[in-house]
């Protein structure tokens, strides 16, 4: 007698329960559906080729005495800083790129930030803190001995009230009264609490004859300087003065001009900036520093909370324009905040700007054009023909070729496009994804990519009929080998859209991007929604039954006789004491 069957598995694939894959990706489907129409976004965010949008063009420009910077190299870093600065302000789809040996051109997206991204991606973002050695009114001092008026107010500062964060060991406090101004620059210079003082801060030997001739022209340009900003002065403050050399500069603002001493702590000790709002509701950038930036900055303001005013400022210059000069009264070390009437907007961009250091040479803007979508737009057009005849075309022969089953690859495609279409969508306000016509491309390649995957499971179920089973046995008998080698075939597309993504910039990324992600969409499809129907549909009697127009007709297909299992017949063992 034989043994009856016990604990029966269920079929490969769970063809008792295809409805849950289905339920699933249905519910993913409206999830992502209803996100577009919470979010107000109901199409997705184009590219610069598609939406129009800006080209600059920026000239390297070298310091007296530095023609070799404009290199290679210098201008490769600068390319990957204005990257970094663009994508920090979320303008996504920005090319940055070399023209020529001194040239950068950059493209921006119309949309979203891209005028913040224009004002930023050319600022050189030079930060020094340097002592302040004398100020006054930012206006021109006329006087007939050619030296500064001997009583000047000094403003706050910048913008607005200015100060330096406390640490742990000390605090800063903005001066809150006017000193006059009309030393001599020979003698601030010896009172410089910089490396050229003595070691005790003590006054430096008498000056030379060359550098007393530096401080004379020194001493001109500041009294003759006018920092009103309509006068075009200002930006041009200090301009071909090294970090090791004094120079003039003017505040932000315009209302007032300093004499500052050789930079003692620069951009590369920060360490980080962000901007935050301090506890009287104000918005300020606050740096921490490196450990060398640190002991640098614990240094400086040591020796400047020793001064007498003015020389008890530093100022923070950001490529020659003063930001703020807070005054200092003790060592302060750790970090330090640049405050004043800072919006949200301008604390951000300058934070930003810091975070990603400074240019490693000057730019000038040689050209700003305003690029259209009309060129894009015709290119998109002949694309979506290119597409829609690409697809009628594979829809033409899944149904001459396999005529019902290519019922499934349609509706297969339409989920793949919806899913496609609410992910990028949601993709452009989530991470600044834009779509260019790379990306566009990426996403018709994909049809091909996705109509294989059918191909290769509705083949492995005609072998299987082919063999001579029926079709339910058949759809969850071709599942396992149809799986891997849509696996397979996958993860090599997938794995080719990685390494594309990584190795390429600019637009190419967009095509690598849609590539990989309509790949693992393909998987996602294919898993739960046509191995689900196929199950479901196996269960009709037009596909079962092997209808002609169904596309698994046995007579068509050339299948064998149906399989029979031989019956086993086992026989009792005969006891040696009964024969």
């Amino acid at each position: 007698m034989a043994a009856p069957n016990k604990g029966r598995r269920p079929a490969a694939g769970g063809q008792s329960k295809p409805g849950r894959a289905l339920a699933f990706i249905l519910i993913a489907m409206v999830a992502l559906t209803g996100g577009m129409f919470l979010s107000h976004t109901t199409t997705p965010r184009l590219g610069i080729d598609l939406a129009g949008g800006t080209s600059i063009t920026l000239k390297a420009k070298s310091e007296p005495g530095q023609e070799s910077a404009v290199n290679k190299k210098n201008m490769d870093t600068a390319v990957s800083i204005m990257n970094r600065r663009v994508n920090g302000l979320g303008v996504s789809e920005a090319e940055v790129q070399t023209q020529g040996s001194d040239n950068i051109i950059v493209n921006i997206p119309k949309g979203t930030n891209s005028e913040q991204a224009r004002q930023q991606v050319g600022q050189t973002a030079k930060l020094y803190f340097r002592p302040v050695l004398t100020a006054a009114q930012g206006t021109p001092t006329p006087t007939p001995s050619g030296t500064p008026s001997p009583s000047a107010t000094p403003s706050a500062g910048g913008k607005g009230t200015p100060k330096a964060t406390p640490s742990a060991t000390g605090k800063a406090t903005p001066s809150a009264k006017s000193t006059p101004q009309g030393r001599a620059v020979t003698d601030a210079l010896k009172a410089s609490p910089t490396p050229s003082a003595g070691k005790s801060g003590s006054p430096t030997p008498p000056p030379s004859s060359a550098d007393s001739q530096a401080a004379a022209k020194l001493q001109q340009q500041f009294t003759a300087l006018d920092c009103d900003p309509k006068k075009g002065q200002a930006a041009k403050a200090g301009e071909g003065s090294k970090p090791t050399d004094p120079t003039v500069a003017c505040s932000q603002d315009g209302s007032e001009k300093y004499i500052l001493g050789p930079a003692e702590v620069d951009g590369t000790d920060v360490a980080k900036s962000q901007a935050v709002i301090n506890q009287n509701g104000q918005w300020i950038v606050q740096m921490d520093f490196t450990g060398g930036g640190s002991k640098k900055f614990a240094a400086i303001t040591g020796k400047l909370s020793q001064q007498q005013y003015p020389n008890n400022r530093f100022a923070i210059t950001l490529d020659n324009q003063v930001v703020s000069a807070p005054t200092v009264s003790s060592t302060l070390s750790g970090s330090a905040e640049i405050s004043g009437s800072f919006t949200q907007k301008s604390a951000q961009d300058l934070a930003n700007v810091l975070s990603y250091g400074a240019l490693p040479l000057s730019f000038q803007e040689q050209g700003v054009t305003t690029v259209t979508a009309a060129l894009g737009a015709d290119q998109l057009h002949a694309g979506l023909i290119a597409g829609a005849i690409g697809l009628a075309l594979v829809i033409i022969y899944l149904v001459a070729y396999y005529r019902g089953l290519a019922m499934i690859a349609i509706l297969s495609l339409v989920v793949s496009a919806i899913l496609t279409y609410a992910i990028m969508t949601l993709l452009g306000p989530t991470i600044s994804f834009a779509l260019n016509l790379p990306a566009v491309c990426g996403a018709i390649v994909a049809i091909g990519i996705t109509a294989d995957s059918f191909i290769v499971y509705f083949e492995r179920i005609r072998d299987e009929i082919r063999e001579g089973r029926t079709l339910r046995p058949a759809v969850e008998r071709a599942w396992p080998r149809a799986r891997r080698t849509i696996l397979v075939s996958d993860f090599v597309s997938f794995l080719a859209a990685a390494v594309l993504f990584i190795v390429t910039v600019g637009k190419v990324q967009g095509f690598a991007f849609t590539l990989g992600l309509t790949t693992l969409l393909d998987v996602v499809v294919v898993f739960l929604f046509t191995k689900p129907v196929m199950t479901l549909l196996a269960r009709r009697k037009f596909f079962a039954s092997g209808h002609p127009w169904s596309g698994l007709d046995p007579k068509r297909l050339g299948a064998k006789p149906p399989l029979r299992r031989a019956r086993r017949t086992t026989s009792a063992p005969v006891d040696p004491k009964e024969a």
